[in-house]
Parts: C-alpha cells; structure tokens; sequence
C-alpha cells in the first residue's frame, strides 16, 4: 500500500496559526479521501514558519468500483418527475430498468461508477483543499484567484510503495506539484527532492529544517536551560511562548543576553512581561527569583556564534525597557488615590454606571462581607478602593496582562498595608480551574465582593448568561465565588449579601439611567435598566443568582463524582445558602445513597410519594393532616407511625447541629418499617377514613424524609 507526503511551501505562516492549519490539513485531506472510498492506516501533520506538511501512511491503491440499483418513481409518474429521477441518478432513459412491486411498476436506476486510482482521487481532494483552506485570514498576490494565508510557492505531491515514488499530478492556479523542496531560507535553500516522508524529514534535517514543532519546542528548551544553568540560573518556563517561538523558526539557534544593570529595579514581572510581549524573549532569573537576562532564539547559526543576533536584540530591548521604567516612574509619582479618582470617568457598562462607582459598590459590599471572613472592615475597604486603581495606570495600559500586579508594587511603595496591597492581585482570582483561590483575610473579602457585585449588577440589568453566551464571564463569577468560599470553608450566607448588595445595585442603576435620560432627553428608568417597566420582587433577584450558583456548584463537584440532582435534593429545601453546609449535606446523602439502606429507602419513598399523587389527584384534595393513631389496623401501621415520631425526635438535633451523618442515620432506621407497611399493609383501604388516615401516613413519610433533603429531586424520584 502506497503512503502519501504532501507539503505546502510559503512565506511565513503566523506563529499562531500553524498548529490549528496543520490539523486543518490533516482533517480535510484525509476525510476527503474517505468520502471518496480512499482508505489509509495512518496520518500526522506538521509545520513551520514556511510549510505544512502532511504524511498519509497505508494508503489503499484505489477506490472499489461501486455498483448501485436507485428506486425511482412509478413508471406512469409526471414526465417531470422522471425527469428529476434521471438528471439526480446521472443516468439516460434508456437504462432505466422496470421493476414490479406492491403498487406497481416502477422505474430502477443501475448506477456504476468504476473505481479510481489513489492518484487521481488524491490530486482531485488537494486541489479542492487549497482553494478553500480555512485561513482565519488569507490574501491574494500577484494575478491568480487563489487564496493563501501568505504567497503559495510550489507544493509537493509524492506516493512512494517499494517500486518508487510519483509525483501525482496536481495543477493549482498555475502552481504545478512535484516532488522539489527547499529547506532552510538562508542556510539551505538550494533545492532537492525528495521520495518519501522518512527521506523529506531527515533531507529537511540536513537542510537546517527541524519540520515536528514539538521537536523545535524541545530543544529551545533544553539548550535555554543548559545556558542558564551553566551560569547558575534557571529559564522561567512558559509554555505558550515557548510554542509560539518554536513556530517562528525552522532551525532553532538558542542565545542569552543579560539585562542592563539600570533596568534591574523595574519589577521582575515588568521586565518578564515586556521581554515576553514585545521580543518573544524567554526571562531568566536567579535563585532569588529576579530576572537577570533573557534567552534570545535566532532562526540561523552566524559565524560571530550570534554576536550581532544579541547586539541587535539588546538595544531593541534597551528602548522597550526605558518605556517601562518610563511608565514605572510616572506611576509612582501618580499614586493609586490618583490613578483611582480618574476611573470615576471610565465607563464600566452603560447601565451599571463608571468603574469608579463600580468600586465604591465593591467597597461597600467588602466591608459588609469583612467581619463573617475574619478582616478587618476598614483595611478590607481601603483594599476594595485601591484594587484596581491600577486600571488607569501607564504600565497597565501599556500591559493590560498586570493588572493587579502593578497594584500590588504601587501600594507597597505608598506604605499602604501589606494586605492591602496583597488584594490588589489576589481579588481577581481564580481566574482558572489551576488557579489558587486566595486566602488573607481581606484579599477573600475584596475577591467575593468583586464577584458577587459582578453577579448582582448583569442580572439587575438583566444581562444573564444565556446558552452558550457569556460575554462578561458571569459562569466564572460564580464559580470564583463558589471556589474562594469552599477554599476557605466560609460559614458565609450568601443570600443576605446579594439582597443587600441588589438594593445598592438598584439605586445606582436608577441614577446611571436618569443620568443617561437627562443626556439624551427621553428615556424610562425602569426600562433602561432591563426589567420591561416593572420593578421585580426584592428576593425575585437573590434568589435567581443562588439558583445560578447552585448550577456551577454542580459543574465545580462533577469532577469529584458528586451526582448534580443530589445537589438538587439538599437546595431544594430552601435556605441553602451557606455553601459551606450544603456540601456537607450533599456529601452526606451521596454517602447514604449508595448504601443499601439508603438505596432501599429511596425506593420506599418513591413508592409512598407515587401512590399519594395518585390518589391526591384522583381525589381533588391533599392528605396534609397528621395521621390519627386510633385509626391504625394493622401493626405495621403502628410502628412506622412510632419510627416516624423517633426519626423526628432525632432529626432535630442533629439537623441543629449540622451533624448530618446523624441525620441519615435517622432516617435509615425507617426503612424496615416503611418496608413492613408496603408488605402487609394495602392502603386504598375500603373504609374511606381508613384510608384517608394511610394517605395521610403516606404524607408524613415525605415530610419526616423532607427535613433533610427533597428526595423526589433525585433521579427517578
């Protein structure tokens, strides 16, 4: 069986695209060749800055000839229609057959199409995949028509067996495919063929072109690391720019360069950022965690051994530098009170008014929140006010990546408290599902604030997540809230803060909405703010959010095999919004469940809660009452009736006490008694009180099982 090298040859492909074009190419070449009855065993793509390459192992030799009977109309159809039959089956009237069946005669098509050489079938798949190649961008060049994400030079098309190899014959817009290719620009670029994907690698190699990037990403690696470490540093690993690097050169050559002395004050991740932002350059640092240099990856070796290559670098980093410990400066004269009072006249949103009222909510709410978290209200505010004054400083409008950051070194250099200056990075965490929640008292107070006010704002406006949108990450809100509450394990009520905090949100949403109304001269307040002229209920809003964070909840303990309609059971008692107690609720029934005990009881309390809908339907009315004892026949009766009393006597306590394995415990003791009464006892009893007293008996079942969590919120209940 043949294997197939394909490559494209072209001016530099961006870094950015290259892994997604090469799977592009792998993807639609390959399913092009299935759809066309083309099998092959294996496929693996590659690129670099000038080519992508694709090679096809175990490609079958032709497609199988194909022999299909198609059913038509009936033989005295409309001439239209057999007409339609003919020009869709691709055959003449002629060779249309005639076939008896239940309604009559009908007309069959015999289609046979011949089967087709791998060449032919491979030259007619890349012919279609060039021209319409998914390039986020592409371009046209000199008089052709086709497209490219840069100038397409030549393509090579080569199936080799253990006869030989041949060129299959494609023509693409004049470009002409053969089995010639280049290798490095300026190392190599004599041309040569090649026959094969094991001969195209190891030739390319020779020519100076590493063609896996995966490859090139590992050797920038590991001669940055021997650099550095022979001169007692290390490399600060950064795997996106390590990636985006390896897609910039074909023949990596690995240099370091050292910072100048007068740029060594600027923060490290200034520097960090400037050299990673600006020049592609690798930070090296020393033991004691401040950057010291830079490791520099040319795209060729020189014969000074990249003297010039670093000299260059160097003074293009120098002017990058000196706009840093420019913006440094300035900033540091500014000061965050500053930087703070110019984002009262940045706009956050239309409706929810500046980034600087946005912070006085923040303030607000993290004062409230402070006490319950073990910070101080005062210092938590005053981290609130300064955490993102940083928003309006030259750094981080030149390096949006250090936000908060900045904030942190700015606060420290105004003598603010170290835990105010700790909240100014930490408050936006996690930003990720790695990411560390944050721990000091007031960096969790500024954190939730943060997100919760996020939370309470978009919904007053009535800007929720919806399907797959989320356009001001409110899904991420929620589940920071969740992760810095569980991190911490917060014995925090979550539903008094959101109440609070929507009447806050509320009123300034009104004066934003006057505001705007005063500007322009028309405009209803209500409706501005996304609520269709009606005022919503005080708790309408809480509520919606509690209900929202209880959908991430589930998303947050998926992980952690915890089932999301026991998470349904336990919120659905109402109240449940002490996150912190709701997973110890939830882990409680998921641990009882899976007993036998507990599985068993979930099938009595299906059972009773079945029949009493049934019948409370049947009969217009609910069996509400408590059972009378003196109606009871059979003992059965009497002792679920006592193992009720006993299991609420004891769930009390326990309840009260958050000691939930004691209430399963409790619980568990009813399932032979429930088990006994559904054995002996028949509940559509023919005396009428009789049975309304069982129904009733029915009813406390599911208020007793009720307490401790909605059990017909489970699946199948």
């Amino acid at each position: 069986m043949p294997d197939l090298l394909i490559e494209l040859l072209s001016e530099e492909i961006p870094a950015r695209m290259q892994a997604k074009a090469a799977e592009d190419l792998k993807r639609l070449v390959t399913g092009g060749m299935v759809d066309r009855g083309l099998t092959y065993a294996h496929a693996a793509a590659f690129a670099t800055p000038r080519r992508l390459a694709l090679a096809v192992e175990g490609v079958a030799s032709g497609t199988p000839a194909l022999r299909e009977e198609r059913r038509g109309p009936r033989v005295d159809a409309p001439e239209k229609a057999i007409e339609g039959f003919l020009r869709s089956a691709g055959v003449a009237r002629e060779a249309l057959k005639v076939q008896e069946d239940k309604k009559g005669a009908v007309y069959i098509a015999v289609i046979e199409r011949p089967g087709r050489g791998a060449a032919e079938v491979v030259a007619e798949v890349l012919a279609e995949v060039v021209r319409s190649f998914p390039w986020p961008k592409s371009m046209r060049w000199g008089s052709g028509a086709l497209r490219w994400v840069r100038p397409l030079h030549a393509i090579l098309c080569v199936m080799s067996d253990e006869a030989g190899a041949s060129v299959v014959p494609v023509e693409i817009d004049g470009l002409v495919a053969g089995d010639v290719t280049r290798g490095h620009r300026f190392m190599a670029p004599e041309p040569f063929s090649v026959t094969g994907a094991e001969d195209y690698a190891a030739k390319l190699r020779r020519a100076f072109v590493i063609l896996d990037p995966a490859e090139r990403a590992e050797k920038i690696a590991h001669d940055a690391e021997q650099l550095a470490f022979a001169r007692g540093l290390e490399v600060v690993r950064d795997e996106g720019l390590l990636a985006e690097v390896a897609g910039l050169v074909e023949w990596p050559v690995v240099l370091k360069g050292r910072i100048e002395e007068r740029f060594l004050t600027l923060p490290p991740e200034v520097l960090q950022v400037a050299m990673k932002v600006h020049q592609k350059f690798l930070s090296v640092r020393a033991a004691s965690g401040r950057i010291e240099g830079y490791v520099v990856v040319a795209n060729r070796e020189t014969a000074d051994g990249g003297a010039t290559v670093l000299a260059g670098n160097a003074r293009v980093l120098a002017a990058r530098l000196s706009d840093a410990e420019y913006f440094w400066r300035n900033d540091l004269a500014t000061g965050l009170d500053a930087m703070r009072a110019k984002l009262e006249a940045v706009a956050f949103h239309a409706k929810l008014g500046t980034q600087g009222e946005r912070i006085a909510r923040i303030a607000a709410l993290a004062r409230e929140i402070a006490p319950t978290v073990g910070a101080d209200p005062e210092l938590a505010a005053r981290a609130a006010e300064l955490a993102k004054a940083d928003l309006a400083s030259e750094m981080v409008y030149e390096f949006p990546e250090l936000q908060g950051v900045m904030g942190r070194y700015y606060a420290l250099e105004a003598g603010e408290p170290p835990e105010v200056a700790a909240a100014c990075p930490e408050h936006y965490a996690p930003l990720g599902p790695s990411d560390a929640v944050p721990e000091a008292p007031a960096s969790v107070a500024v954190a939730l604030a943060d997100k919760i006010d996020m939370l309470t704002g978009f919904w007053v406006i009535d800007e929720k997540p919806t399907g797959s949108k989320d356009p001001f990450a409110l899904r991420r809100a929620g589940l920071g809230v969740i992760r810095v509450v569980l991190g911490n394990g917060l014995r925090v009520r979550l539903k008094p803060l959101l109440r609070n905090h929507y009447r806050l949100v509320e009123e300034q949403v009104d004066e934003v909405c006057l505001r705007t109304a005063r500007a322009a001269s028309q405009g209803d307040v209500l409706v501005a703010r996304g609520h269709g002229g009606s005022e919503p209920p005080s708790e309408a809003i809480p509520a919606e959010i509690m209900t929202f964070l209880a959908d991430r909840l589930k998303v947050h303990l998926r992980e952690q095999g915890i089932r999301h309609d026991v998470i349904d059971a336990c919120f659905q008692l109402g109240g449940q919004d002490d996150l912190v107690l709701l997973v110890e609720r939830v882990r409680a029934l998921q641990a009882f469940l899976s007993t036998e005990e507990g599985a068993n009881l979930l099938t009595g309390y299906r059972r009773a809660v079945s029949i009493l809908g049934q019948e409370e339907r049947r009969d217009g009315v609910s069996y509400e009452l408590d059972p009378h004892p003196s109606l009871f026949e059979t003992e059965a009766e009497r002792a679920l009736y006592t193992a009720l009393d006993a299991a609420e006597v004891a769930l009390e306590p326990a309840l009260a006490a958050e000691e939930f394995q004691g209430a399963m415990t409790a619980l568990a003791r009813l399932r032979g008694p429930i088990d006994a009464f559904f054995d002996t006892t028949t509940v559509n009893a023919e005396s009428a009180m009789v049975r309304r007293n069982r129904l009733c008996l029915l009813h406390r079942i599911r208020t007793v099982m009720n307490r401790v969590a909605v059990f017909s919120a489970l699946e199948g209940g």
